[in-house]
């Protein structure tokens, strides 16, 4: 029987109904272990005998796709594939899909919550409660206040309308800008020199590059007590800089979901009490998880056909 590798965590720690497709498609289900990313070893021993690989966020080196004989199709149940060798997929034939848009409202939700628990410092005043502290932290109203969005897709754009709702300002800023995305007067696409400038909040929703776009530089040209948000990944920020701006005050806030590793080594960027962190919880929702996992197993059935 033909196999399937499945190994995002919240499909091999819940399953999900769309499972049955690729059942019912004659197709033998492989789970990783509940709830983890497999290691490249596990890959190495399971992938060999498998015709598609549902894939999660682990990376997928051009040594395991190079052990992968059989295999026809990667389908991420998400949009990211930086974890994936591309040129080794190509080279060997395999099919790279992605589940596109699905985690859309959950990341830009996130931003979000990000964006108003940052302004109001919610996770401080709530972790001084726990201590026992009657501590006040004198917060912002964002109203009127400006965000810069960094990456116009499909996160990006929900993002820009959820704070035009809030009475927010956006700026825009995309490589390739949607000109017909024109959502209010108070949206405008910008260059980013701007965006950094005038941005009271800082919103990231693009891939990696070669070197991070938060670093040193373009921190300093940013307004003193900026509040960085970056639901993206954590390959466009500079770790080093961005505590070094939370230590001087240049940054007020720096919320992530993100990280170099998950899960992430307890750092001085974790334990700094302006750092607000979650566990890669963006598309962690039950409306989002459905939405990626029915896109990436109708990926693999069409693939395949």
């Amino acid at each position: 029987m033909k196999k399937v590798y499945i190994t995002p965590r919240s499909l091999t720690k819940n399953g999900h109904p769309s499972f049955e497709k690729l059942r019912k498609a004659g197709l033998e289900l492989i789970l990783a272990k509940p709830g983890e990313q497999p290691t490249e070893k596990e890959q190495l021993e399971i992938l060999p005998d498998c015709i598609a690989y549902l894939a999660g966020i682990e990376p997928i080196s051009a040594k395991v796709l190079e052990s992968a004989k059989k295999l026809k199709v990667i389908s991420r149940n998400g949009v990211g594939i930086e974890n994936i060798d591309l040129d080794a997929a190509k080279k060997h034939g395999i099919k790279v899909k992605i589940a596109v848009g699905s985690n859309a409202q959950g990341v830009a939700e996130l931003a979000i919550a990000f964006l108003l628990s940052s302004a109001r410092k919610i996770t401080l005043c709530n972790d001084n409660i726990k201590k026992g502290q009657w501590k006040r932290e004198l917060g912002n109203e964002i109203s009127g206040k400006t965000l810069g969005v960094i990456g116009c897709g499909n996160i990006g754009k929900k993002v820009t309308n959820m704070a035009l709702g809030l009475n927010m300002k956006v700026l825009g800023y995309d490589p390739y800008p949607d000109t017909n995305f024109k959502p209010s007067i108070n949206f405008r696409f910008t260059n980013i020199e701007e965006l950094f400038k005038k941005s009271d909040f800082i919103s990231l929703h693009f891939p990696p590059g070669e070197k991070p776009l938060i670093n040193e530089e373009n921190l300093e040209i940013m307004k003193d007590g900026v509040i960085i948000i970056n639901t993206a990944r954590a390959g466009v920020v500079k770790k080093e800089a961005i505590l070094k701006a939370l230590e001087s005050k240049k940054v007020r806030t720096f919320a992530t979901d993100v990280y170099e590793n998950e899960p992430p080594e307890i750092d001085g960027l974790i334990k700094n009490a302006y750092t607000i962190t979650t566990p890669h919880i963006g598309g962690y929702t039950i409306e989002s998880i459905d939405r990626a996992a029915e896109a990436a197993v109708d990926n693999i059935l069409k693939a395949l056909k």
